[in-house]
């Protein structure tokens, strides 16, 4: 997460040569502080909201489910997550929280009601890795600094040409090129470092769910199903799009989202689960 300070830093810094006023690197490097805090704190419960999820409060609520997870939970050693259920008929799922202490896993009713016992079984083993990874505080953060990263540069994007003082900016104008070309170009790097994090981590949970539940062909077969699963999700968001075990846009994916793609190829996914010897 560093790199992204260097950035949100880096943009503040050249902004103050180029109107001359130190008070904006000030401004920047207070604001990635608390942005950073609040995505640390309040990012799962952003994204839960986001997604409409409902509670399972106990066990008498969804027994089904909670004596999944928490069976999983025991074989990897981790506290029992919070449980949630998206009313969503997509087959999907995700993990979100700071800390394995404080975590939840979301899954839609789709999954619940579409997948088979070792097939739901792998998808919730994939979500327990990225708690387990600490992948859900990498990932949520990530999303927040990237979207920090573009709003910045945005602003000051639009302060570049329409702020008065001709006079100052030709005094500057080497910090003015460079301003202008980082204000471009910072968003776009910083999209491509989250969707790098997003891609690698997918893949090292697919593995790790698979050494949890001894059973590989479980989670490739659940794959398949959500591959092959049409159904629209209503919640689909770009800003939580990464944290899906599955890219939620599915078939209607527009050219951009293929060109940002937060999932590595679901064939590639499958076939590294099933040339997986355990």
């Amino acid at each position: 997460m560093s790199l992204f300070f260097v950035i949100i830093i880096a943009i503040g810094w050249i902004f103050s040569r180029i109107y001359g006023n130190p008070t904006i690197l000030y401004i920047f490097v207070f604001f990635s502080f608390i942005m950073n805090f609040i995505s640390y704190w309040y990012s799962d419960k952003i994204a839960l909201t986001m997604s409409r999820a409902i509670p399972v409060k106990s066990k008498e609520e969804n027994p089904y489910l909670w004596n999944m997870v928490e069976n999983l939970c025991i074989t990897a050693g981790l506290p029992m997550p919070k449980l949630y259920i998206i009313p969503e008929n997509q087959i999907n799922a995700f993990a979100t929280g700071r800390n394995p202490k404080n975590a939840a896993i979301a899954v839609t009713q789709g999954a619940l009601s579409k997948l088979e016992n070792q097939e739901l079984e792998g998808v919730l083993a994939h979500e327990l890795s990225h708690i387990g990874n600490r992948d859900i505080l990498v990932s949520t953060i990530a999303v927040v600094l990237a979207g920090i990263i573009s709003i910045l540069a945005d602003f000051f994007l639009r302060m570049t040409f329409w702020s008065r003082g001709d006079r100052d900016r030709d005094n500057n104008g080497i910090f003015m090129l460079i301003g202008i070309a980082l204000a471009i170009l910072a968003p776009i790097g910083a999209t491509l470092i989250q969707l790098a994090i997003s891609r690698k981590r997918e893949f090292l949970a697919d593995a790790t769910g698979a050494l949890l539940t001894r059973y590989p062909e479980g989670l490739a077969s659940a794959l398949e199903k959500i591959q092959k699963d049409a159904s629209p999700m209503q919640v689909a968001s770009d800003a939580t799009a990464h944290l899906w075990i599955s890219n939620p846009f599915k078939n209607k994916m527009s050219g951009l989202h293929k060109l940002f793609m937060t999932h590595p190829p679901i064939e590639e996914r499958i076939k590294i689960l099933r040339g997986m010897n355990i």
